[in-house]
């Protein structure tokens, strides 16, 4: 499994890692345009002065990047300069940038080694942990990739710094998640220290990611192709969440806001099938009650789409088997399974429109 470094400041512990793990000192630099201003200057001379050979490859910070046509530029921009098999690729930025690097790596002369230089919460926590690499189709969201591990995880919790509150909130519905499916204790530590963690103040923030990080990799590492239903209750929340992003055109709701609605649908929808308790649901919608959204996003983006539309949408979900919806549920507050019997339709609305009571009086 991958190698999952957390420390400040990471990038320098960069050379003497890529030694030990036998990576060659040719590495292609992938950054978006946020991240090369923000930390570009550190880690490219950084690696030069140490002898590195680089080729700097920079994309719009925007969820549209991950697609095909960039992905054709940048190889374009790779054969042009001579890359071969002996390089490697160092994917420095969030999700996207992250998603898009590694599908990059994994296709490029059929696989190159990939090291991850996450700089969100949330890729700090989750897209950065497990090799799931993929681009966007119009029709669907992450439906094009492959399972190709990272090398190294090179995590430095001060980058957090820089980050706009709006992300923050993003990135801790994955760190929220990782409390409802695995971990009752540290669900009760990101209750307690909440605000610290979005504040990026320490040591709340390395704890959180730290613990998140590990239990991501722990499940990885049972279930690294979601053939025993373990790595699929990483999900929970998310089936709802890409039928929101799908209806906002995958650009007008942050992947982690569209999860944290996700997982107010998910406890409601976890209460119906009578599997948590009334004061667990209670506590958990109280948790992700102190979730900041943008200002009309829950009015926009949830609340006045129909709740057949968001059914409908979220049909494009590459989770879905034989064209039926599977849905991660809580057994408990800090256990979570995955759901392969159909859930009937009428079910899923109800605790759709359940959620949209939660979350409209939050309004």
């Amino acid at each position: 499994m991958s190698t999952i470094i957390v420390d400040t400041p990471v990038i320098e512990q960069a050379v003497r890692l890529f030694n030990e793990h036998g990576l060659a000192k040719k590495t292609v630099v992938l950054f978006d345009e946020n991240t090369r201003e923000l930390f570009g200057k550190d880690i490219l001379e950084t690696l030069h002065g140490a002898g590195f050979s680089l080729l700097e490859l920079i994309v719009p910070a925007r969820e549209t990047s991950k697609s095909f046509r960039t992905a054709i530029r940048l190889y374009g921009e790779m054969i042009e300069a001579e890359v071969d098999r002996s390089w490697n690729l160092l994917a420095v930025g969030g999700g996207v940038v992250g998603d898009l690097g590694g599908y990059i790596a994994a296709s490029y002369y059929r696989g190159i080694p990939v090291v991850q230089f996450p700089t969100t919460l949330l890729a700090m926590t989750d897209s950065s942990i497990g090799g799931k690499v993929a681009v966007n189709h119009p029709l669907g969201k992450n439906l094009i990739g492959f399972f190709h591990l990272p090398e190294l995880i090179l995590i430095d919790p001060s980058a957090l710094r820089s980050l706009p509150p709006g992300e923050m909130y993003a990135g801790m519905a994955e760190v929220v998640k990782y409390g409802f499916i695995a971990d009752s204790e540290f669900l009760d530590y990101v209750d307690a220290h909440f605000a610290g963690i979005v504040t990026a103040e320490e040591p709340f923030t390395t704890t959180a990611v730290r613990r998140s990080a590990a239990i991501k990799q722990d499940v990885v590492e049972k279930d690294f192709r979601e053939q025993s239903g373990l790595r699929a209750t990483l999900n929970f929340g998310h089936t709802f969440a890409h039928g929101l992003e799908k209806l906002a055109d995958y650009r007008h709701i942050r992947h982690g806001e569209a999860v944290a609605i996700g997982m107010v649908c998910a406890l409601h929808l976890s209460r119906l099938f009578g599997n948590i308790r009334e004061s667990e649901l209670h506590k958990g919608l109280g948790i992700l009650s102190k979730f900041r959204f943008p200002r009309g996003t829950i009015e926009k983006r949830f609340i006045a789409h129909s709740s057949s539309d968001i059914l409908e949408s979220m049909h494009s979900d590459k989770k879905k088997v034989d064209r039926k919806l599977r849905f991660v549920l809580l057994e408990r507050l800090g256990k979570a399974y995955l759901h392969n019997e159909t859930v009937p339709v009428e079910t899923v609305i109800e605790s759709i429109e359940r959620a949209k009571e939660t979350l409209g009086k939050s309004c």
